[in-house]
């Protein structure tokens, strides 16, 4: 079967079900695992926001999302090239990736009987379903059974290791300039980790709210978690974060890698944030994916160091 993926975290969870080598298109954000950057076509183009501020990436969002323009284009001749069975992608969020209509249309355009399948989870437990899902449309419904099965294991270890210890108050800061708060499955990860996440959307879209609303429930601990950044920039955003939050823990999180795509690596979210949560109850976070921010800068790569 010939796949193609218009989203960064269906593309990790080809690869999870062992479907690397039947992926033959992606977009231009799919960075894990480095072979689907590497061998693949781009079928989907986008603006490059790495220069920009998160005040410029959220003016120039809103500025197009108002004008009714699309953040992503797809290479509709490219992806006729392909000749696609089945193509991955999503209707959640036109600011994460091209709806699941621009595809049917461009399909339809095209005479292109490919079959799409749009993964639209808004749990932790939607999410674990979609791998089921995209195994079952792969004709590899075992394999989906399978890496469901083992990333549960991992839950209720860390269910296990943080049971009955206090579950300190979380806030979540999903962007910064202006603030939006976690929504979606991003609640789910903290209270699969020990915590109590405090202004969030559960389930729901995430949404933008004042400081003030983040800092309101008096958090024990902030985790910056930004949508389309790893380590570093979610370093250079909680610091801008500490004044709103004199006293609590300000913690920047892998957001890409960890909390926002929602593919495998979630299960490493909860184990990361139940780290910095519960230090000493769980292992330690992998280096290069959480940091504590402090007013001399980001100060521990890992809890407990």
């Amino acid at each position: 079967m010939r796949l193609v993926s218009l989203l960064p975290s269906a593309t990790e969870i080809v690869y999870a079900l062992g479907l690397g080598d039947d992926l033959v298109g992606v977009t231009f954000e799919c960075d894990e695992p480095a072979a689907a950057r590497s061998d693949k076509t781009v079928v989907v183009g986008g603006r490059d926001t790495r220069g920009m501020t998160p005040a410029e990436i959220d003016d120039y969002v809103r500025t197009r999302m108002a004008a009714g323009g699309d953040l992503y284009t797809l290479h509709a001749d490219a992806l006729a090239g392909l000749s696609p069975d089945l193509i991955l992608t999503q209707d959640l969020c036109r600011v994460c990736a091209l709806p699941s209509g621009h595809v049917d249309d461009a399909l339809a355009h095209l005479g292109c009987r490919a079959a799409v399948l749009s993964l639209d989870p808004h749990s932790l437990a939607d999410v674990l379903a979609t791998f089921v899902e995209v195994a079952a449309a792969t004709g590899v419904p075992e394999r989906g059974r399978a890496l469901v099965a083992g990333l549960q294991r991992r839950l209720d270890a860390v269910a296990a290791a943080v049971a009955g210890r206090p579950r300190p108050r979380v806030a979540i800061v999903e962007w910064v300039d202006p603030p939006f708060t976690g929504g979606h499955w991003v609640p789910d990860l903290v209270v699969a980790a020990g915590g109590e996440p405090v202004a969030a959307q559960p389930g729901r879209r995430s949404v933008q709210v004042s400081w003030a609303e983040l800092a309101a429930p008096k958090p024990d601990v902030v985790l910056v978690t930004p949508c389309g950044y790893h380590l570093d920039g979610a370093i250079r955003q909680a610091e801008t974060v500490l004044p709103h939050f004199p006293d609590a823990q300000v913690w920047a999180i892998d957001g890409d890698g960890l909390v926002v795509r929602p593919g495998p690596r979630l299960v490493d979210g909860v184990e990361a944030i139940a780290a910095i949560l519960h230090p000493g109850a769980v292992p330690r976070a992998r280096a290069g994916t959480v940091a504590r921010v402090g007013p001399g800068g980001a100060r521990d790569a890992t809890p407990g160091t």
